[in-house]
């Protein structure tokens, strides 16, 4: 059945674009937090760890995460990275 109105079919339009883009940026999300958690030296897990929050600031930013969400993923990493010695 064909979408009537014109919202709908815009909508149909936009959603696979946008889901793509957010899968992309959630991957790239889950990457730095990796990385962050990967790293053995402190001075490696620090700049792993102001790239991770970058990526998490943008990502609220553009609403493709909440941004209580990056936040408390950004306490979490830097707690850990605090722990290492």
């Amino acid at each position: 059945m064909p979408l009537r109105h014109k919202s709908a079919q815009k909508r149909a339009r936009q959603t696979p674009k946008r889901t793509e883009y957010n899968k992309h940026f959630k991957a790239k999300i889950k990457s730095a937090l990796k990385n962050v958690t990967a790293a053995k030296k402190k001075d490696e897990a620090e700049k792993e760890l102001k790239k991770a929050v970058k990526v998490l600031d943008r990502a609220a930013v553009k609403g493709i995460i909440h941004k209580n969400n990056a936040a408390n993923k950004k306490s979490k990493l830097t707690k850990a990275v605090n722990k290492l010695k």
